[in-house]
């Protein structure tokens, strides 16, 4: 009878620890499993917000490039009918003896020692090619015109260089145009004070890139003539 009742407490013992035993395997599961639940909505959410970052960063950089798309000024068109000279095949000698030039209004090459005048100056006479020409090279645009040219545009064109510093302005016998622009360099012949192209020679050229002088003086040289 006694064996019989230590038996049967064993018994319940082995159940009781067996029972146990079941138990924490099923809280390790549990807890295994909600870990690894954990984990993966970490993860899923982590990866959600990185892809997230990422188009977000991939908007922006679109955005950033079609903002810079729309900043950025179209190139302007070359100007229509311009010549343009090999700046370095242009010398810039200073001489004395006369200089004869392959183009009428010359745009380059050696000149004088002293300038033309050239701050908004409105010659009424033809002035020396040599001179002029060491005003291009200080970045003036010279404008010259023949006898063909009206009064009016003649008016406007002076109206122009009077007030524009690093330009001046005489009549030219000898060149091909009624009307020309020049620059070291640069040459355009234009229709009329009218022309388009007139302003832009100005904005382009008036102390402009191709300048070999850029800011040297256009006062204290040769005068009126």
């Amino acid at each position: 009878m006694s064996f019989d009742r230590r038996t049967r407490i064993e018994q319940m013992r082995n159940a009781d620890r067996a029972r146990d035993r079941r138990n924490r395997a099923l809280a390790i599961g549990l807890s295994a499993l909600v870990v690894a639940g954990l984990v993966a909505f970490g993860s899923y959410a982590l990866l959600d917000r990185s892809e997230a970052a990422d188009k977000g960063d991939a908007v922006a950089a679109d955005e950033a490039t079609a903002s810079a798309a729309e900043k950025k000024e179209p190139a302007a068109e070359p100007i229509e009918g311009l010549k343009t000279w090999d700046a370095k095949k242009l010398t810039r000698n200073h001489v004395t003896e006369t200089v004869t030039y392959p183009m009428k209004p010359p745009v380059g090459g050696d000149h004088s020692p002293v300038w033309m005048n050239c701050d908004g100056e409105v010659y009424k006479k033809a002035i020396p090619d040599m001179n002029a020409v060491h005003s291009l090279e200080h970045g003036s645009v010279w404008v010259t015109y023949t006898d063909k040219a009206s009064a009016a545009d003649v008016a406007q064109l002076a109206a122009l260089v009077g007030k524009t510093p690093y330009s001046l302005m005489s009549p030219y016998k000898d060149q091909a145009g009624t009307i020309m622009l020049s620059a070291w360099g640069k040459q355009v012949t234009v229709d009329s004070a009218d022309d388009p192209r007139v302003g832009r020679f100005f904005a382009e050229f008036v102390q402009g890139e191709q300048t070999p002088e850029p800011g040297a003086a256009c006062t204290g040289g040769l005068g009126s003539q």
